[in-house]
């Protein structure tokens, strides 16, 4: 792995030389924040398969239907309607605290930082 390593840094030197690397957009600025900062290590590589084949994992998906039904709720003139959709919410509520729980993120103080942001990204209005 050192060969490969050394050969990409040596490609890169030249590339330095040859002047290839001037007048680049965005040269001399701060790279763009990565999405996935705040994502604890060990769930990226899963967070960026699922985001490149367009799913949401379940938690994410969990907590936009959560808001989604909140928003609802709020909107809702019938009483039966309401009280039909605060079912769904409940529910969908247990599914998100029984999931939590499983997976042990309930203890995870990356986690509760992590879900502190997807709720404050889910909750931005576009």
């Amino acid at each position: 792995m050192d060969i490969l390593r050394m050969l990409a840094e040596e490609k890169i030197r030249e590339a330095i030389r040859k002047g290839e690397f001037d007048n680049l957009p965005g040269a001399g600025k701060p790279l763009p924040p990565d999405d996935m900062d705040s994502v604890p290590e060990e769930l990226r590589v899963g967070y960026k398969l699922l985001k490149n084949a367009g799913m949401l994992p379940e938690e994410m998906q969990l907590r936009k239907e959560m808001i989604t039904l909140g928003d609802l709720i709020s909107a809702c003139q019938n009483d039966t309607e309401r009280k039909k959709l605060q079912g769904q919410l409940s529910a969908k509520k247990l599914r998100y605290q029984t999931l939590m729980s499983e997976r042990g993120w309930n203890s995870s103080e990356a986690f509760a930082d992590y879900q502190r942001q997807i709720i404050q990204k889910l909750l931005e209005k576009d």
